[in-house]
Parts: structure tokens; C-alpha cells; sequence
């Protein structure tokens, strides 16, 4: 079976006014399933029906195809950010992912610094990524649809700072945008279930 556009875990208006159900509209609907489309389309020449989306991506980094890359890999980024959002203030860190942040950052609010300083300052499109990394938590960003899928790194957060993820509601203001997404609509509760190996394989399927 093809790859699917996934269920938004909350309702489209669910962030508002953090963000908007038109941005859902073209970010989801649009956007995200552009690259599910364009990912089934070059499965069977590629030989790779039944493979999950990790396979497929790793698969294609590993033989250098940047058009299977670029959509399979843009799957899996945006399957795995819409988890990482949530109603505002409706969890923050706790437990082990508390522990670990004060840790690998003295506290919170150095973390929320760190993401969204890392963030704006990526160059052109992009993500930035809360990683665990040997061990340790990590802040670092990556270019175009590339992932921490295909590294040795575990995802544990993302931010999409590809202007598409912004521009009808923050218009040029990626700053902005970023600091209201850490302060406001952060599933911390993913976040930790990440952590402890439990979360980012929701962001994968079966072809």
C-alpha cells in the first residue's frame, strides 16, 4: 500500500491563535501531502513498495537520490512536528526529560533560548532539532528535509523553519513565529516519550 497523509493529532483550530487553521490548511493539507504524493509516485522504480518510510529514506541517502530523499524524508519531518505541537500550556517537561535539560542546559528557559536561537539563524529552509546525541540532549538544525532519521541521532523535537510553516500567520517573522510555537504549543509529553523510545515511531509507515 502507498504511503499515507497522516491525521493531525488535534482538531485544525485546535493552536489558534498560536497558529491558525489556514496554515494547517496549506501546510498540512498541501504541503505535507505534496510530498506523500510525490514519495508514492517513485516507490516502484525505485523498488521500494513495502519498505517503511525509515527504510526508504535511509535507502535513498544512502544511494545519493535527492528527489526520493528530499519527499520521504519531508514525510517524516512533518509527520513528526505536528506531534510535537500541542493546546497551549497543556504539558511541560517533567520526569526524566526534566532532569536531563537542567543536566545538558541549567534549565528550560536556556533550552527555549537555545532552539529558537539555533533556529532563526539557519540559513534559508530548514528544521531545528532537539536531539539526544551520545547520550546527551543536544540543539543543532539541519538543511532542507534532511533528518535526524538518517544519522545517528534520536529525535526528540522539532521546529519547521521552512517559510511555508510561517508565512500566513507570522508573514517574514521567523523570531516570532519560533517563540511563540516554544512558549505556547509544545507537547512536552511527546517530547519525553521520545526520550524513553516511545514516540518518534509514530512518525513511521509501512508503504
Amino acid at each position: 500500500m502507498p504511503f499515507t497523509l497522516p491525521e493531525l493529532p488535534y482538531a485544525k483550530d485546535a493552536l489558534v491563535p498560536h497558529m491558525s487553521a489556514e496554515t494547517f490548511d496549506y501546510h498540512h493539507g498541501k504541503h505535507h501531502k505534496a510530498y506523500v504524493d510525490k514519495t508514492n509516485g517513485m516507490l516502484g522504480e525505485k523498488g521500494l513498495e513495502g519498505a517503511s518510510l525509515v527504510e526508504v529514506i535511509k535507502a535513498a541517502s544512502d544511494k545519493g537520490d535527492k528527489g526520493l530523499f528530499n519527499n520521504s524524508a519531508q514525510i517524516w519531518n512533518h509527520s513528526f512536528f505536528w506531534q510535537c505541537l500541542a493546546p497551549a500550556a497543556s504539558t511541560k517537561p517533567s520526569g526524566r526529560l526534566a532532569e536531563m535539560i537542567a543536566s545538558d542546559f541549567g534549565d528550560h528557559a536556556t533550552l527555549l533560548e537555545k532552539l529558537a536561537t539555533e533556529a532563526t539563524n539557519h540559513f534559508a529552509s530548514g528544521w531545528g532539532w532537539l536531539v539526544l546525541n551520545n547520550g546527551r540532549l543536544e540543539v543543532t538544525s539541519l538543511h532542507d528535509a534532511d533528518t535526524p532519521v538518517a544519522h545517528d541521532m534520536t529525535p526528540l523535537l522539532t521546529l519547521d523553519v521552512w517559510e511555508h510553516a510561517y508565512y500566513i500567520d507570522y508573514r517574514n517573522e521567523r523570531p516570532r513565529f519560533l517563540k511563540t510555537v516554544l512558549d505556547n504549543i509544545i507537547n512536552w509529553d511527546f517530547v519525553a516519550q521520545n526520550l524513553d523510545g516511545q514516540g518518534a515511531g509514530r512518525a513511521d509507515q509501512k508503504s
